[in-house]
């Protein structure tokens, strides 16, 4: 394809809005070398860069683009590659570089022949577009900064006032030079040898610091050329304070820096706070009416109390009257490891014995919530969207059967739709994730004493024709608050949309307060035991929504509920606490962080499930019996054993 195609294609995608403006840059992108990408200019402008460069010879009185002279083409000219695309653009966008932004656009030049003619050149060039290219005619034009053969201080103001310079740090310019300076760049080489991998030697740094802080102290960014490049590099120059990014490869830069809100997280600190609503687009039918996170919600101004559990009953071999499976859905080692570094410690991790299950789907390779949650409960593997019951519609009895069949409580709370995979699994039966009518007919059979979670919507619109809550009143309370969990012993079916709602500060305790409560009332149901699946259900939707902040503070409202678990554990001494994971969602890889100050960044390889092993913690009797590796299907066999 040629360039002229090619250049078309992508003013087509760029007027389409493609290139959209985000509220601030957390860095500064320079597109380094920029002819030399496949289609120059345009790569880096759809990438929404700060600053792109053009090495510049006038050769033969043409202005051509190259960075050798034996590499220059007569059809590879300033005007063609740079100044063309930009006059469109300004036309196109209303006189900006992007029609919903004020952000503003520099071109860089780096002169490469002799410096006067040359740079006259480019300003006989540039002024016949005044405005796109001379800010005094419009404040949105784009910016020029001359690099390379750059003239003496005292010569900037022979050149129109609309070019300024590439500045040098150890050169004193008098104020009216300094005016001139677009920013200070320096040559990384001249201060550290770092290749880009671990961290830069401790002696380099104070080097590197003089330089930053000498141009910030000019009020100017600062760029290096001559750096590595990397993942290492993006977040250590964003950690030094250096705003420019000098990058050959502007698309994964981009990416890295792009929505870096959502990749950072530190408890009191709400500088990476964004603006709108992040999620909700690739959740499942019934977790639809979810309302996405909150972007100004995502913080905490503290952290989260940690339990620290007596080990009385810990690993013994006492009998096991009660259990309470804790599910985070979505919930990775990397999550739990995010959330206890922003907290300085979880409750979690005070569980001693611990375990690695391998989760895949019997007919995938990466299990959804449907296998993955029906093997938690019924120690059975499933092919995805099943829900206890085999590809030929066999029923596979849960763990809620077998302590039904026992005559022990049973109890299924979800910080979600109660219609939603994991609780489903616990209570219904069905082939399809998605038969939300067939799936909660299923309470009918009155095998469970307390169904708690969010989605009123699956009882009243209904297909099948039932009166499902009038039904089910025949047989449970039907409340529309936790706050009845804590009232009288009867069978309860709880409807509480509060539990939809993303966690926040206002409702980091709403899971705890009612795990609390529904443990009060499943002892009160039985004096035989009970068994309580809970679920913390939007760690996964912080994980399909690629949501670092969203991620942390749901993992802590689920942390508090597991804190409610071994309280009571240890208080009753008969109680076994599992806490494990449905899947992994979103691929989360920690890169960079503070064990001081709780400061996490973290990226999503994906915005769906992985194959991922995960951690399996138990407390109380016979919490030894989950040491080891083994499949998800062994979690509930083994708790059956200890309960027979």
């Amino acid at each position: 394809m040629n360039l002229r195609i090619w250049k078309y294609i992508l003013l087509l995608v760029l007027a389409a809005g493609v290139a959209t403006a985000r509220a601030e840059r957390p860095m500064l992108i320079h597109s380094h070398n920029d002819y030399t990408r496949c289609v120059p200019f345009y790569q880096a402008y759809a990438q929404h860069v700060a600053s792109i460069e053009a090495d510049l010879f006038l050769h033969d009185g043409r202005l051509l683009v190259g960075h050798d002279e034996e590499d220059l083409r007569a059809d590879l000219t300033f005007g063609k590659l740079y100044v063309e695309p930009l006059v469109e653009l300004f036309a196109r966008n209303g006189g900006r570089a992007w029609r919903d932004s004020d952000e503003t656009l520099q071109l860089m030049i780096e002169l490469k022949s002799e410096t006067d003619p040359t740079l006259r050149a480019v300003t006989e060039l540039l002024d016949r577009w005044p405005e796109v290219f001379d800010v005094r005619r419009n404040p949105h034009a784009v910016r020029i900064a001359v690099t390379g053969r750059v003239p003496a201080p005292e010569d900037f103001d022979r050149y129109a006032p609309y070019v300024r310079f590439d500045g040098a740090w150890d050169v004193d310019y008098t104020p009216a030079q300094l005016e001139r300076v677009a920013l200070v760049s320096a040559n990384f080489r001249d201060f550290s040898q770092w290749n880009g991998k671990g961290s830069i030697l401790p002696a380099e740094l104070p080097r590197l610091r003089q330089v930053i802080d000498r141009a910030h102290a000019w009020g100017k960014p600062v760029r290096f050329w001559n750096a590595p490049e990397g993942t290492t590099t993006y977040y250590t120059f964003y950690n030094l304070g250096i705003d420019y990014i000098n990058t050959d490869r502007p698309e994964t830069c981009a990416a890295f820096f792009a929505d870096f809100g959502n990749k950072n997280f530190r408890i009191g600190d709400h500088r990476n706070a964004e603006e709108g609503v992040t999620g909700t687009k690739r959740l499942d039918k019934t977790t639809r009416d979810f309302r996405g996170f909150q972007n100004d919600k995502l913080q905490l101004s503290k952290g989260i109390d940690i339990y620290r559990p007596t080990y009385r009953n810990d690993g013994g071999q006492g009998p096991v009257r009660n259990v309470i499976f804790l599910i985070g859905d979505g919930m990775g080692l990397s999550q739990i490891l995010a959330a206890a570094y922003a907290n300085q410690g979880l409750t979690t991790l005070q569980m001693k014995y611990i375990g690695l299950q391998r989760n895949n789907a019997l007919d995938a390779f990466t299990t959804d919530s449907a296998a993955g949650g029906s093997a938690l409960a019924t120690g059975e593997r499933h092919a995805n969207r099943h829900i206890a019951m085999s590809v030929d519609g066999e029923i596979y009895p849960s763990l809620s059967d077998y302590f039904h069949d026992q005559g022990r409580a049973v109890g299924v709370l979800t910080l979600g739709n109660v219609a939603d995979a994991t609780p489903t699994a616990f209570y219904g039966h069905s082939v399809e994730r998605d038969n939300a009518d067939e799936l909660t007919r299923s309470l009918l059979d009155g095998r469970i004493d307390l169904l708690c979670g969010s989605g009123i919507r699956q009882f009243r619109e209904r297909q099948d024709g039932i009166d499902l809550v009038g039904e089910l009143s025949k047989r449970y309370t039907f409340a529309r608050s936790t706050e009845a969990l804590g009232q009288g012993s009867d069978p309860i079916i709880c409807i509480d949309e509060r539990m939809d709602e993303a966690a926040e500060e206002s409702n980091l305790t709403l899971l705890a307060d009612a795990t609390r409560a529904s443990i009060e009332r499943l002892q009160r149901r039985s004096d035989r035991g009970f068994l309580l699946m809970v679920e913390g259900a939007k760690i996964d939707y912080a994980g399909h929504s690629c949501c670092l902040p969203g991620s942390v503070i749901e993992m802590l409202s689920f942390d508090l509920a597991v804190a409610e678990a071994l309280k009571f554990a240890d208080s009753n001494g008969e109680t076994l606490v599992v806490v494990t994971a449905d899947h992994e969602t979103g691929g989360l890889v920690l890169l960079d962080g503070d064990e001081h100050t709780g400061r996490i960044l973290g990226v999503y390889t994906s915005d769906d499930h992985t194959p991922a092993m995960l951690p399996v913690f138990a407390y109380g009797p016979g919490a030894d019996r989950f040491c080891g590796t083994y499949l998800n299907t062994e979690i509930p066999r083994r708790i059956r054993q200890l309960t027979e």
